[in-house]
């Protein structure tokens, strides 16, 4: 199954939750798909409001609305220089469920329980991501996914990669949608896997630099890696692996999930 995996796919539909994330955990294999003639399209959740800036130029747009606005510009460069035409805000149509008024979901803040592993903020606002209903945000991407009809969803491990709940949550939503349209899921994963198929991406590091360059409020590239606005260090990855989540898991999963909203 692994091997065959992108056999027949046309197109995918990554889901990510701010802005630089689809270059950060993915740049490498959007690259990749879009020269073998993929359609790839992107479905981002917030525009990470809450994000950190680096200290410079821009660092008079912490806490601002004018932030969301410079973020947003960034990402439309990053997806120029990755090949994506086609990208959509959760909440607005058509990543919104029939019938419902526009919804901005706002960026839900984190904080870091230990190195490298993040955890829900305090403080999160009453429209944030994470604080919306699970059923809600997971209508508005089946409602992408409907009008959309990619072959292939693509979006974070169960962790959400390393553990931000807005990560988190739009993987929830990702995979409870896609057992409802019936397409198949696919998690990305930072390591090989016996179970998954690994992508060796080496080759497309210079795309995902540059797309990473556009991001300039939440990192700076240097040589290999990116430090991000908190001062972390983190190496440029242009490989992954993609691991299929069987719709039978999927159910089971979303099934639990309800038993315990119920009780």
């Amino acid at each position: 199954m692994t091997a065959d995996l992108l056999t027949g796919v046309r197109s995918v539909l990554f889901a990510h939750a701010h802005p630089d994330d689809e270059t950060l955990a993915s740049g490498g294999l959007i690259a990749e798909l879009v020269a073998r003639g993929i359609h790839v399209t992107l479905l981002t959740a917030s525009r990470g409001e809450r994000g950190e800036v680096v200290a410079g130029p821009l660092s008079h747009l912490a806490g601002t609305e004018a932030l969301s606005i410079e973020r947003e510009r960034e990402l439309a460069g990053a997806l120029d220089v990755l090949g994506i035409t086609e990208h959509y805000w959760l909440g607005t149509p058509p990543a919104r469920a029939a019938g419902q008024p526009e919804r901005h979901y706002r960026d839900s803040g984190m904080v870091w329980v230990r190195e490298g592993v993040a955890g829900p903020a305090d403080d999160a606002a009453t429209d944030a991501l994470a604080r919306a209903e699970l059923a809600d945000v997971t209508a508005d991407v089946a409602a992408l996914l409907r009008t959309t009809q990619p072959d292939l969803v693509i979006s974070y491990d169960d962790h959400g990669g390393y553990g931000h709940p807005d990560h988190v949550r739009i993987r929830e939503a990702a995979v409870r949608a896609s057992a409802q349209t019936g397409i198949p899921f696919a998690e990305l994963l930072d390591e090989p896997a016996p179970d998954a198929r690994w992508f060796e991406l080496e080759h497309r590091r210079t795309t995902m630099t540059d797309a990473l360059r556009w991001h300039a409020s939440q990192l700076t590239v240097f040589g290999d890696e990116v430090v991000h606005s908190g001062g972390q260090r983190e190496a440029i990855r242009p490989s992954v692996g993609l691991r299929i989540v069987e719709a039978a898991t999927i159910s089971s999963v979303t099934d639990e999930h309800e038993l315990v909203t119920e009780r």
